[in-house]
């Protein structure tokens, strides 16, 4: 006899009143007595998730305790046998995870959010994953995420758990340019200036905290980041809306990363310039989406 499949829930812990009242009350004293905070923007709709850094198991709480304060309704993946066990199984879809058949008549991760997506009107609901994939050192990430995103169509929230600033929940909504290396590389770049609880256990490697930029040179990362490649200082005060650009607030930039000097082929020609990875990853945090 042919095992019944097994789909997403569609009412989980996240649905309940104990969520809604006791929980949110529960988590809500706790921030505050812990002076941890939340982030101010949280994306409506659903979204694939990625959380990092991730190098303790108190990761899971903070990044709890953010969604149910920011009403947000969490999915993660998991196998389809360990859903299977008694009372643990049920426990565990209840709490919202998707189980994973990998079998070839099994149904796969990306269709199941698709036509889950497609059965119900959805209000921040993230499909959450890890990319580093363990608490431990890893030297890349799992990049699963970003065919699911590309899969079902939809944007990439970077969540984060921040032990320095003390600060938990999405800080930005990621549209994929279909470029795969480019973005990877862009939201890594983002989780640089992260701290996770073990700092020498988070990848990609923790680099301290962005530096603090002025309202102008925001603008001038936030502008380089919507041209998407080389623009010359002309360009680059037109699309920042800045009446005047000086040569050492560019100066500063390339300093400190953000932005490189592209090299002319032609003589005397305009200097240009385009972002680095850095100055991305930067540009993730100046704006919630871009």
């Amino acid at each position: 006899m042919a095992k019944k499949s097994l789909t997403i829930r569609k009412k989980t812990i996240f649905d309940g009143v104990f969520a809604k009242y006791f929980l949110k009350f529960l988590f809500t004293w706790w921030f505050k007595l812990s002076g941890w905070k939340l982030c101010k923007n949280v994306p409506e709709g659903a979204g694939v998730t990625i959380a990092a850094p991730h190098t303790s198991n108190w990761d899971f709480f903070y990044a709890l305790g953010a969604a149910i304060q920011q009403d947000v309704k969490i999915y993660f993946s998991i196998k389809d046998s360990i859903c299977r066990v008694p009372l643990l199984g049920t426990w565990l879809m209840y709490l919202g995870a998707i189980p994973i058949d990998r079998s070839e008549q099994g149904t796969g991760q990306v269709q199941q959010i698709k036509d889950f997506i497609n059965s119900q009107k959805l209000q921040r609901v993230f499909f959450l994953f890890t990319p580093e994939g363990t608490r431990g050192t890893v030297p890349k990430w799992k990049t699963g995420f970003y065919h699911v995103a590309q899969g079902c169509g939809l944007p990439i929230f970077l969540a984060k758990v921040d032990y320095l600033s003390k600060e938990s929940g999405v800080f930005h909504s990621f549209t994929l340019t279909g470029n795969k290396d480019d973005d990877i590389k862009a939201m890594q770049a983002s989780y640089e200036s992260i701290q996770g609880k073990y700092p020498l256990d988070q990848y990609p490697p923790y680099t301290g905290r962005m530096p603090n930029l002025s309202e102008a040179e925001a603008k001038i990362i936030t502008a380089l980041y919507s041209i998407k490649g080389v623009a010359t200082e002309m360009e680059i005060t037109a699309k920042a809306k800045l009446g005047e650009l000086s040569t050492n607030m560019l100066d500063f930039l390339i300093a400190k990363g953000m932005l490189e000097k592209v090299p002319s082929s032609q003589v005397n020609a305009e200097p240009s310039y385009q972002l680095t990875f850095a100055g991305k990853g930067c540009c993730l945090h100046l704006s919630t989406s871009v």
